[in-house]
């Protein structure tokens, strides 16, 4: 196990930016998520980690040594790839245990070995199959015994979900957060998926064109974003984020005036309120802080989503499973002012209010 240090890492091709200049700390053990839309350099920075992408710059450390230049293979990681990288002509055994064959391990070794990762994943009564004859989650949890095998100093999981279904992918997260708290070695996991960053993640890294928006806790990030972007990016439904401004001493949001929320800014700054669906209140409109009507209704199941048009603003509230309203209703929101995050509409950068 070892911590993982970025310092002033970038990747270009030529004009292009893949990764700009950025600097991280990945603590021994920690399980880091790397977050963020498709092309914002989440796994390429994962590929210079693991030695497959050379950085255009900066130094990359894994626990006490400079591996900016080392190979591959010098740097004691282990992937796991979406795609599951599996040999077709090998048993799962042997595709478990191959790490150990070419590192010159005794074939009772790898036996032993093998045998008991195959009992972490529950996979022992599979050893003799080979990859075909496995389902999807099957073949991923071969995936993970190969690199769970080797011991290494650090898991890089790139996107390993993705091919599976819904019902796989939520057992197969609570399988990948139990055997990294088990095992305690340092884990980068890269997704787009914000639910697995969430549940997975000790600490998040979002990403946006190449460059970090915010590194911290699940909570951190969902509760506190720095910016507009991390807002609308994280959480599902996302924040709701509507135009406001500061007049004649009160709080005017998508055209209405809101007086329960505390003034944030001086006269005439562009601001931008932003409000998670949860919490948000339905009410009746003659006791509501903003007023609007019912664009769409959706029942999840273990709740209701209600989207409402509030002006030129189309918001969503998270409310209780029973309650019903048709389209084109009229509809009334209260805010809670404790829960009101404010961004500067021109950095879009969170607003510090305490």
């Amino acid at each position: 196990m070892a911590a993982v240090r970025l310092v002033s890492v970038e990747k270009r091709w030529g004009d292009v930016v893949g990764v700009a200049r950025q600097s991280l700390e990945i603590a021994d053990g920690e399980f880091m998520v790397f977050l963020g839309p498709s092309g914002c350099g989440k796994t390429t920075t994962m590929r210079m980690v693991a030695g497959l992408e050379e950085p255009s710059g900066g130094e990359i450390w894994i626990g006490d040594r400079d591996v900016t230049d080392a190979l591959p293979k010098d740097r004691d990681v282990a992937m796991v790839f979406q795609n599951y990288g599996l040999y077709p002509h090998l048993t799962v055994g042997d595709n478990i245990g191959y790490p150990l064959r070419i590192r010159g391990h005794s074939r009772s070794e790898r036996k032993t070995q093998v045998l008991e990762v195959a009992r972490k994943v529950e996979l022992e009564h599979l050893l003799e199959r080979r990859p075909r004859d496995l389902s999807g989650g099957q073949r991923q949890r071969v995936a993970l015994a190969r690199a769970i095998v080797r011991r290494p100093q650090v898991f890089l999981m790139d996107e390993p979900l993705s091919n599976l279904d819904a019902k796989l992918r939520v057992s197969m997260r609570a399988e990948i957060r139990r055997l990294q708290a088990e095992l305690r070695i340092t884990t980068i996991y890269v997704t787009h998926d914000q639910i697995e960053a969430m549940t997975l993640a000790d600490r998040i890294v979002v990403m946006k064109g190449g460059v970090i928006q915010q590194v911290g806790t699940p909570a951190e990030v969902y509760g506190r974003p720095a910016n507009l972007f991390v807002a609308g990016f994280v959480g599902s439904p996302p924040m709701n984020l509507m135009p406001a401004v500061v007049q004649e001493g009160r709080l005017r949001v998508a055209g209405q005036s809101v007086g329960a929320v505390p003034v944030p800014a001086a006269e005439g700054v562009d601001l931008v309120l932003g409000i998670r669906p949860e919490d948000l209140v339905i009410v009746p409109p003659d006791e509501a802080d903003l007023r609007g009507q019912v664009y769409m209704f959706e029942l999840t199941g273990d709740a209701v989503l209600v989207t409402i048009d509030v002006g030129t603003s189309r918001i969503c509230v998270r409310g209780d499973r029973h309650l019903r309203h048709g389209i084109g209703d009229a509809i009334g929101l209260r805010l809670d002012p404790q829960h009101c995050h404010f961004f500067d509409g021109q950095t879009q950068k969170r607003l510090q209010l305490d």
